[in-house]
């Protein structure tokens, strides 16, 4: 069984298989990860015949990927992946089911760069189509964690990380035009660092432009 499951999923996000489970990405066809890294989250995807993209900014990783899904389909071109950051995404407005990103958001150097990525993120999803994050947030250690400016913060785990609360997280969902279709879960770590799963579907334009409005912690 085991076996079974790393060869189906790999070392998919849990909270990504969650969905997978619920059958809520069931009719996303066409699907991009943000920040896929080596290709942990596209490997169901991959054997499962979605029209499957990814971008990372490291060189490295989108080789990685390349090899992973020349290995699993002979389905999706090497050119669908590529080096490139998630506030300057090269793919055309409103084109993708659902976009997967995983522990990348919190690495935006300050509001606006956090601002930016979504924005790029939210530009290419069609209407109806799904925003699935994860990301690190202050939930839960609000007093141990130490400001640095910029909204970023000192981790009791001693990382360095831009971090959200459930405020942010739901005004960014009101004013994209979205709505929650799972509760924001957070997972407490020992007190040592939160990560916080925020799933939102796209069901109208965002109401301001990035210029017009940015969040700060």
């Amino acid at each position: 069984m085991t076996n079974n499951l790393q060869q189906l999923y790999g070392n998919i996000d849990i909270y990504l298989f969650d969905q997978l489970l619920k059958g809520r990405f069931n009719g996303c066809k066409k699907v991009l990860d943000v920040g896929c890294g080596g290709g942990r989250n596209l490997i169901y995807f991959l054997q499962n015949d979605h029209d499957v993209y990814g971008i990372d900014p490291n060189p490295d990783a989108i080789a990685q990927v390349k090899s992973l899904a020349k290995t699993l389909t002979q389905d999706n071109r090497s050119e669908n992946f590529t080096v490139c950051k998630a506030e300057n995404l090269p793919f055309n407005d409103e084109t993708f089911d659902l976009a997967i990103c995983s522990a990348v958001l919190h690495f935006a150097n300050d509001s606006n760069h956090f601002d930016a990525m979504l924005r790029s993120m939210w530009r290419v999803l069609k209407p109806g189509g799904y925003l699935f994050a994860r990301l690190a947030s202050d939930i839960g250690i609000e007093n141990l964690v130490t400001p640095l400016g910029n909204s970023r913060y000192a981790l009791p785990d001693g990382s360095e990380r831009f971090l959200v609360n459930e405020q942010i997280l739901m005004e960014y969902t009101s004013v994209l035009g979205g709505e929650l279709f799972e509760p924001i879960k957070t997972t407490n770590v020992q007190n040592l660092r939160c990560m916080t799963t925020w799933c939102v579907q796209k069901v109208a334009s965002p109401k301001t432009s990035p210029k017009e409005r940015t969040f700060s912690l």
